[in-house]
């Protein structure tokens, strides 16, 4: 694993790196209505987590169209392809993912989506209503420009397009945890990993950062409290599994609220369902709790673990019950981490591609990405990417997931720009 010093960087500012980026603006510029023409195909024609069939399809003819070295069927639809300069050097990866999600798309737009399809057995909508259709069309963007400079690279390049970031279907796995397994990051060995993620409330022409923990750790878990069924007008002859799971939702707040220091990383604690009895004069046997943790740092997050098993013990104990949790319930995502080192490293190359004053320091979210798992094997900096157009208000910018959710066409060049000056960049201060 290469680590570079700040002071290596320092002759990257010379007139031959930005006469390099010169040339990446102008083949940027040049190429722009193609990725525009691929985002809207893939924003027209979705596919959901696992079954990516078309989309790894339509992306792969563009990759081998490069001469690029494809695989397929990576992960179930994942596509990798490399581009080797033929000179010695680091191994950079650029990731985008593929998959929509069930949801209906109500945007006016001549390419939106009406595709359907299988989402845990029911029939539903589907729509890039996070951004993905426009990751895949940068990354493709990105690697039609360092194909056309291939005499500048050093090392490799390792193109990712990967299935099911938004979680496979039930009983399946999927994502990138499953590509890191079958050795993405292998064969070539990958020394650092970088992606963009779009976002309807930035600005457009703006990069967002943050080192360290940026985005959480996410942690589904389910609580079974197993009581003693009774007629509700004799309440001392039940186990009543309703006021213990009552007691237990008010007591788990209170790991965040009164254990975790907050001051230092946020975390959350959320039961998002309950469920028990069927009547209003029955004290029912049994009560079931789905929730999801969040949290920032690894140390937070040992401690929410501990926390939860101990109180859920106690809690159950104390009224006379018993309780199951499992945690993680089915899947987690580890905290998405932005090597500190790197990330110290390549701002400068963002601040010279967006502009120091559309270069944002933000504040971390506890929503989750499953680039983490790339993350826990080599270092990486994930970013967020301005596409919320400059006369809409943060307000009014409908929010992911969403039927409204929209990005603009226009935020998509310059998230091209940086991924190929991050490479160019990295691989120029690493060269052997």
């Amino acid at each position: 694993m290469r680590r570079v010093l700040l002071a290596a960087l320092l002759p990257l500012f010379s007139l031959s790196v930005f006469a390099q980026s010169s040339e990446v603006d102008r083949l940027a510029n040049e190429i722009e209505s193609e990725v525009i023409s691929w985002r809207h195909h893939l924003h027209e024609y979705p596919e959901l987590s696992n079954r990516e069939f078309k989309t790894a399809e339509y992306v792969a003819r563009h990759l081998r169209s490069l001469n690029l070295e494809v695989q397929t069927g990576v992960a179930k639809t994942g596509v990798v392809a490399i581009l080797d300069s033929g000179r010695p050097g680091p191994v950079v990866a650029l990731r985008a993912d593929m998959d929509g999600l069930p949801v209906p798309e109500e945007n006016d737009l001549p390419w939106r989506s009406t595709q359907r399809g299988e989402y845990n057995g029911n029939d539903v909508p589907v729509m890039h209503a996070c951004g993905h259709d426009t990751h895949m069309a940068m990354l493709m963007g990105a690697a039609s420009v360092l194909t056309s400079m291939k005499d500048k690279l050093h090392g490799k390049v390792k193109f990712i397009f990967q299935p099911a970031e938004e979680g496979a279907p039930a009983g399946e796995k999927g994502g990138a945890e499953v590509m890191v397994q079958e050795g993405v990051l292998k064969s070539p060995d990958v020394d650092v990993i970088f992606g963009l993620h779009i976002s309807a409330n930035n600005d457009i022409g703006t990069v967002s950062y943050n080192p360290g923990g940026t985005m959480a750790a996410v942690d589904p878990f389910k609580i079974v409290i197993h009581g003693k069924q009774a007629h509700g007008a004799y309440p001392w002859k039940s186990v009543d599994p309703i006021t213990t799971a009552a007691q237990m939702i008010m007591s788990l707040q209170t790991i965040v609220s009164r254990e975790l220091k907050i001051i230092d990383d946020a975390a959350v604690v959320t039961i998002g369902s309950i469920h028990g009895g069927n009547r209003s004069n029955i004290i029912p046997n049994e009560v079931e709790l789905v929730g999801t943790i969040r949290t920032l740092n690894h140390a937070a997050r040992e401690h929410v673990y501990e926390a939860m098993a101990r109180k859920v013990k106690g809690i159950a104990d104390s009224m006379g019950a018993k309780a199951e949790l499992t945690l993680p319930l089915d899947y987690n995502y580890p905290i998405t981490y932005n090597d500190p080192e790197l990330t110290a490293q390549m701002i400068p190359t963002v601040e010279r591609t967006a502009g120091k004053q559309n270069t944002i320091l933000a504040k971390p979210v506890t929503g989750a990405e499953d680039f983490s798992f790339y993350q826990e094997k080599v270092p990486g900096l994930f970013m967020w990417l301005g596409g919320k157009p400059l006369d809409v208000s943060v307000e009014d910018s409908p929010a992911h997931h969403t039927p409204e959710f929209y990005v603009d066409d226009a935020g998509m060049k310059l998230g091209v720009r940086v991924l190929t000056n991050l490479t160019l960049d990295y691989m120029d201060a690493n060269a052997e």
